[in-house]
């Protein structure tokens, strides 16, 4: 381990991140009433332009309404690369109470399109004496934010997550595909004349993991756009977490729980991390560095992997 130790992510549930358009009021209640951990009310992509300005109103409105419970409550904004952003954050703290958690900010190509923002919601914290600090996550969703990615991880102190934007990141990588995450047909190994298929995303989610665990963020997948193919979505959540992502976005109500089962440790599993914990301090308490656990070697480095197993249980039961 390096002498400068790895911060540790915010301690909150992260395993689904619900969208909604801000532009689609009925959605709120049962948004807010949903098993998501997080909810994302969104500015962008899902709004229309000539809808931005009313979005921007429900989403204030909805903030201060709905009863969001002990969920991490975040707004998405426009890009950097839009007239509307700057509205979003001064209207999105100017005009709305403190239940807003965190605001995401789409398409961050380079640690300076953080700092833009939080120079602008600072300033506005400032000025307005807003009892709570607004947090950050970011979307890496284009070629220079994968280029990026560890700058952007340590851009502000206000950061909490960054997640993977899979539509907008293979169109800038000029990848040949219309399918949003998953397996895409063409991506594929031939042996024997049985094709063999990989994972496209695997590259940039490992980059993006490392980043976040470097400067102590929360590592999470984005959208799944088919969302009548359940298999698919638990498939890639499934490879997400073994990455060690913490979480997948849902685009549809049917994807929550599908998010929830996979970033929720079985009891299995957690019961199998507590057993190799007890096991390493009868180990060391023996004067010993190692033991075995089930046929197999278990030393000082599975301890680390066995708590992030129990801490994730015990976070999620605590929620």
């Amino acid at each position: 381990m390096s002498f400068r130790l790895q911060p540790q992510p915010p301690a909150r549930p992260n395993r689904c991140q619900l969208f909604g358009p801000g532009s689609n009021t009925k959605l709120f209640a049962k948004m807010a009433a949903s098993d998501a951990d997080v909810i994302n009310l969104d500015l962008e992509d899902s709004v229309a332009p000539s809808d931005k300005a009313q979005a921007r109103a429900n989403v204030i409105a909805a903030i201060a309404e709905h009863d969001w419970g002990n969920k991490t409550l975040s707004v998405r904004i426009n890009g950097l690369d839009t007239p509307y952003w700057y509205r979003d954050v001064v209207d999105l703290l100017e005009q709305s109470d403190e239940r807003l958690d965190q605001i995401m900010i789409p398409k961050v190509g380079c640690a300076e399109d953080v700092y833009a923002v939080d120079a602008l919601v600072t300033a506005i914290e400032s000025a307005t004496g807003r009892g709570k600090t607004i947090a950050f996550e970011v979307i890496i969703e284009s070629a220079a934010g994968l280029a990026h990615v560890a700058e952007i991880a340590a851009a502000s102190p206000r950061l909490q997550a960054m997640s993977l934007g899979a539509a907008d990141f293979a169109a800038s990588m000029g990848m040949q595909t219309t399918g949003i995450g998953g397996t895409q047909e063409n991506y594929y190994m031939l042996h024997d004349g049985t094709r063999h298929y990989s994972d496209p995303w695997h590259w940039a989610q490992t980059a993006i993991v490392a980043a976040c665990r470097t400067h102590g963020l929360l590592p999470v997948d984005g959208p799944f756009g088919d969302f009548s193919d359940d298999e698919g979505y638990i498939a890639q959540a499934r490879r997400s977490a073994t990455l060690g992502m913490v979480g997948k976005w849902a685009i549809h109500p049917k994807q929550i729980a599908l998010a929830n089962q996979v970033f929720t440790p079985s009891k299995e599993a957690v019961m199998e991390a507590r057993e190799i914990l007890a096991a390493m301090e009868a180990a060391k308490e023996a004067g010993e560095g190692a033991t075995v656990y089930k046929g197999r070697l278990v030393d000082i480095a599975s301890i680390k992997q066995a708590e992030v197993i129990v801490t994730q249980a015990e976070m999620i039961a605590a929620g």
